[in-house]
């Protein structure tokens, strides 16, 4: 019997990850290839005409799954009776723009747009921040939708996970598929920490730990660790616009992930909203490693932590309690 379609919203839809990313949800790449689909779409008023623009497109495509597009820039029609939520639009920082001036900017849109899912949305809707600064965007989120349970609000760091992956699969000469649990932790900044200390290659000898293979923890503690920090600012040197396809196909295998499952024996990261695993403050939202079975995350717990990791893991917690009080005081 043919499913329901899935109310899937996408906030800054006319925008450049939003372009890349409705044909990816409207193929099934991030609910499945039997899962139909209605994609509602938002943006601001000025970019109505190219919103437009992409609704056209994507009836061209003519997609099977696709069961209808609502494009819109009215919040309450963009929300109601959306099952995901994957909120790409933000204020970007300008040049000459201070961290609190782009804060404010993003609390007031995330307090609005969290209102209209609080009232509007469906139950149980699962909720993924891409925007920056994506965690503390999502903790603000939360603090305005409080029907939406806690676990359903999440924040974007499956791409710097997939860097991750493809650093070390680069570096090995090895297929990206054979590479599995990286972890990214903490914040969707410069600060978080990938970790390869769990991670594993599959060779024809079995799995082998990354650490073992590559051999070289000079490389593996500096350079490999700031190549995934500063990806995003390589990309915009290279192509003078922000990474939208490899954020879109993230943002695609994160709800995938969620929705459907992490296979057995592998885990992604997730910026969720810590319980005080390892040490983190809880009420932060915290990208874990995390493990995803019947529409649920789990955090893996029990991985060993050395000194070099424990400081990098609270070194990015601490620069999320920072951000958690600059966007509280820009709610006052």
């Amino acid at each position: 019997m043919a499913k329901e379609p899935a109310r899937v919203l996408v906030t800054g839809a006319a925008g450049q990850i939003g372009y890349a990313l409705v044909p990816m949800i409207a193929r099934g790449v991030m609910l499945g290839p039997d899962q139909p689909v209605i994609l509602h779409m938002l943006d601001i008023p000025p970019a109505a005409e190219a919103l437009n623009g992409v609704k056209m497109e994507l009836v061209d495509a003519a997609f099977p799954l696709l069961k209808g597009v609502v494009a819109t820039t009215d919040v309450v029609e963009a929300c109601t009776g959306v099952n995901i939520a994957v909120m790409v639009g933000g204020f970007p920082r300008k040049e000459g723009m201070e961290r609190k001036d782009v804060m404010s900017k993003n609390v007031s849109i995330y307090k609005s747009q969290a209102s209209a899912l609080e009232k509007h949305a469906a139950a149980n809707c699962k909720v993924l921040v891409v925007a920056n600064p994506a965690n503390t965007n999502a903790l603000i989120l939360k603090e305005f939708a409080p029907s939406i349970p806690e676990k359903n609000i999440t924040c974007l760091t499956r791409l710097d996970h997939n860097r991750a992956l493809g650093q070390i699969s680069e570096r090995l000469n090895v297929q990206v598929s054979d590479v599995k649990n990286v972890i990214i932790w903490g914040n969707h900044s410069s600060t978080q920490y990938p970790d390869v200390n769990h991670a594993t290659v599959k060779t024809p000898a079995g799995e082998k730990p990354v650490r073992e293979l590559v051999k070289d923890d000079a490389w593996l503690n500096a350079e490999f660790i700031t190549t995934v920090q500063q990806r995003g600012a390589a990309i915009i040197k290279a192509r003078k616009l922000s990474s939208a396809l490899s954020a879109a196909s993230s943002a695609c295998d994160h709800i995938h992930d969620w929705v459907l499952g992490t296979p057995e024996g592998t885990w992604v990261s997730m910026g969720v909203y810590s319980d005080g695993s390892y040490n983190v403050p809880a009420g932060l939202i915290y990208s874990f490693p995390v493990t995803c079975q019947n529409g649920e995350w789990k955090i893996v717990q029990g991985l060993s932590i050395d000194e070099f990791s424990r400081k990098k893991l609270d070194l990015t917690a601490d620069e999320l309690s920072e951000e958690k009080a600059l966007a509280y005081s820009c709610l006052t």
